[in-house]
């Protein structure tokens, strides 16, 4: 049995319980399903089996549990169906387009320039985030919820200046980053300059 995380979506029905998980690779696939998050949530009002089955499929990490609970399902009426598949597949959706909303304050938000960034960039952020500075592996950048990759980012950072000092202390407008970041930016395919500031002004532009 795959452990669950708090984060984590029920969906069940006749003794099958699986669990959603709002994580990297659900969000990357299924905003890509359709071409972008609006025709998705169109097609999931309208309703349509197909997309609910690829919600299921792509979200649920126990892939063996999904598919029983989808052949279970395959013998109900549409109605039933629906009543069990809908609220899950809208609670999943919410949580892969809010994902950092408590952390932007408005500070931050009105600060913030420039066009939105749109979401499969800030999905391929994540990942080299979570493969290049954290280190991770790609399996377990894929199975992280969106929330967890940017609290170890902050950590992370955090443990940098703990190590090698803040340049907070220096200036507030224009913070500078030492040769070693620099490098470490651009090993993990990252922009040379991309810090903490950058990430939260990309935050703040996804609201």
């Amino acid at each position: 049995m795959m452990q669950r995380h708090a984060s984590d979506i029920a969906l069940a029905y006749g003794g099958n319980t699986i669990w959603l998980k709002p994580s990297l690779r659900a969000a990357t696939n299924l905003e890509a399903l359709h071409g972008g998050f609006p025709a998705l949530l169109s097609k999931l009002h309208d309703f349509d089996t197909a997309t609910i089955r690829e919600i299921i499929r792509y979200a649920a990490p126990d892939r063996a549990a999904a598919q029983t609970l989808l052949n279970a399902l395959s013998g109900a009426s549409l109605r039933t169906v629906q009543q069990v598949t809908l609220a899950p597949a809208f609670a999943l959706l919410t949580a892969l387009m809010t994902p950092v909303s408590e952390k932007i304050t408005g500070e931050a938000a009105r600060a913030s320039t420039g066009k939105a960034v749109a979401w499969s960039d800030l999905y391929a952020d994540l990942y080299k985030i979570a493969t290049g500075w954290l280190g991770w592996t790609p399996d377990t950048a894929w199975n992280a919820t969106l929330p967890e990759i940017l609290n170890a980012f902050d950590g992370h950072i955090d443990q940098l200046k703990a190590v090698h000092g803040s340049s907070e202390d220096q200036t507030t407008s224009a913070p500078t980053m030492s040769n070693d970041q620099r490098q470490a930016n651009i090993d993990a395919g990252l922009d040379p300059n991309f810090d903490r500031a950058g990430l939260h002004a990309l935050k703040a532009k996804m609201t």
